[in-house]
């Protein structure tokens, strides 16, 4: 998948000198990101509007967009506009010469900063020490995923092909998996499965599939 768009806005038609200098910093721009081992695409397109371009390339999910035109050339510059984390809202200006090193720290820090809202999400979506009725109770309250609390339930489990069967059919709930770090050996042992109350075998993330 493409991890970087370049939106060149032409020249004026008769300004041959504009148009050479525009190919120039675009040529040497797709090097220099290209070198730096980004997958790039050239949306050069002469029919179609550049807000049309803006719009199609965030709903397909690149990254970074870069706009580069005669002025921005002018003035050594041109303009990044990625499609998440922090600052996304902002347009910035970016040197010519540094495109790339900025391109590579830039993503950098949204893919720390998208992980790092993943993992939280996860670490405080996830709840443990529930009994099965009050699970159930939680997740019928949580059609369309409108529920604001834990959605996923971390409980001592014996497996079951039959119980989980039940469970499916009581609250829409099945096992998402079984979790590596909570199933290190002997962490369930002395625990009692949250549904049939035998030993239980594993610990068990519960949740629903929207």
């Amino acid at each position: 998948p493409t991890q970087v768009v370049i939106v060149p806005i032409a020249a004026k038609k008769n300004d041959e000198e504009a148009k050479a200098a525009l190919n120039s910093a675009l040529d040497k721009m797709v090097d220099d990101l290209k070198a730096q081992g980004f997958r790039v695409k050239v949306d050069d397109r002469d029919f179609v509007r550049n807000g049309a371009k803006y719009f199609e390339w965030e709903r397909k999910g690149v990254p970074l967009r870069i706009e580069l035109g005669p002025r921005d050339v002018a003035n050594n510059a041109c303009v990044f506009k990625y499609r998440a984390g922090e600052g996304s809202d902002d347009k910035v200006s970016v040197s010519l010469d540094e495109v790339a090193d900025q391109a590579k720290a830039g993503l950098d820090a949204m893919q720390a900063s998208l992980f790092g809202a993943a993992k939280e999400r996860l670490d405080t979506g996830v709840a443990t020490g529930v009994t099965y009725d009050e699970m159930k109770t939680a997740l019928e309250g949580d059609e369309a995923s409108a529920y604001p609390g834990s959605g996923l339930y971390l409980v001592p489990w014996k497996c079951d092909a039959e119980n989980e069967d039940k469970i499916k059919t009581e609250c829409k709930a099945t096992i998402r998996c079984y979790p590596l770090d909570a199933n290190e050996e002997g962490l369930h042992e002395g625990k009692k499965c949250f549904y049939s109350g035998d030993d239980a075998t594993h610990m068990a993330l519960f949740g629903r599939a929207f």
